[in-house]
């Protein structure tokens, strides 16, 4: 539990415009600093362990922020589709449903779409 708080802190940390400009500024600052050190292997050396690192490390810390983020909003749909009267309660385990099972539930909504779109006698603007 520990580390999901720590996980969820980080990320808003590193998500804000001060973190971006201070990533900005070590780039920039390595940067500048090439031609007092020759553009040498070591040089180049530092900032790519340092970003090979910190990115390998953000990896995990975006999908436990991920995970975290797809859990809610599971809980909440669960919740609109329990309270909701016409909502098919086979929805809410849709998560436990195998790929076939998901593609066949999809057709199926198509259709209703198709049905619904052919009484109303018009489609939804597409999306932006």
């Amino acid at each position: 539990m520990k580390f999901d708080r720590f996980a969820q802190w980080l990320a808003n940390w590193t998500g804000r415009p001060l973190s971006f400009a201070i990533a900005f500024l070590v780039i920039v600052t390595w940067a500048v600093t090439g031609p007092l050190f020759d553009y040498n292997d070591t040089w180049q050396l530092v900032i790519n362990t340092s970003t090979t690192i910190i990115t390998f490390l953000m990896v995990f810390l975006i999908q436990n922020t991920q995970n975290r983020d797809n859990d809610e909003l599971h809980i909440k749909i669960d919740e609109l589709l329990r309270t909701t009267k016409r909502a098919h309660k086979a929805l809410l385990d849709l998560e436990d449903m195998d790929p076939a099972e998901l593609h066949a539930l999809r057709k199926q909504y198509q259709r209703m779409g198709e049905r619904d779109e052919d009484r109303d006698g018009r489609r939804d603007p597409p999306a932006d």
